[in-house]
């Protein structure tokens, strides 16, 4: 059975246009990835979308035709059914440390601490941090154009005062020489 143009896109769209094993975009790796098959044909898996991942060659080619039955020891992580999160941990190195044994095996097999995925995820990191910073400079920026507004309009009312105030000044002025 052949794969649709339709379901490729749905299955690369749905992965945000990234390996959903590393995560390594299409734009870093300069072109589409693959769809690949979850559970092999050749173990038993069919190709709905279910079971197909958007993977890169790389890890595709590391997965090959891997398959085996849950219990055993040896599972591979599905991005498709549990989140990153619950196998893996991001460290701040670029590196992944795994947390369960579905993990392990998957960090190995897949070889997801490659130099190039950990480069590209410390660059990752840092896009990430300067936009953050970015962000956060964008509303100190608001902040002080607002407190610049008030007190311009603080000024603006006080120079009223000042001048109510001379008015004041100069009645009085004008009734004590009078008397």
């Amino acid at each position: 059975m052949t794969i649709s143009l339709e379901t490729r896109q749905q299955v690369r769209q749905r992965a945000n246009f990234a390996c959903e094993f590393c995560g390594i975009a299409e734009v870093d790796a300069g072109d589409q990835l693959t769809v690949d098959h979850f559970r092999p044909l050749t173990k038993g898996g069919d190709d709905e979308l279910e079971n197909l991942i958007y993977c890169c060659p790389r890890c595709n080619q590391y997965k090959l035709a891997y398959w085996v039955e849950p219990p055993h020891p040896s599972l591979l992580w599905n991005p498709r059914i549990e989140p990153f999160s619950k196998h893996f941990l991001s460290l701040e190195n670029g590196t992944l440390h795994p947390l369960t044994p579905i993990g392990v095996f998957t960090l190995n097999r897949l070889r997801l601490n490659r130099p190039a995925l950990v480069a590209n995820r410390l660059r990752r990191q840092q896009t990430e941090d300067e936009i953050r910073l970015l962000s956060r400079y964008r509303d100190l920026t608001r902040m002080i154009e607002q407190v610049i507004e008030q007190q311009s309009a603080l000024i603006e009312e006080q120079h009223v005062l000042l001048k109510e105030q001379q008015e004041l000044l100069r009645l009085l002025i004008d009734s004590r020489r009078r008397e």
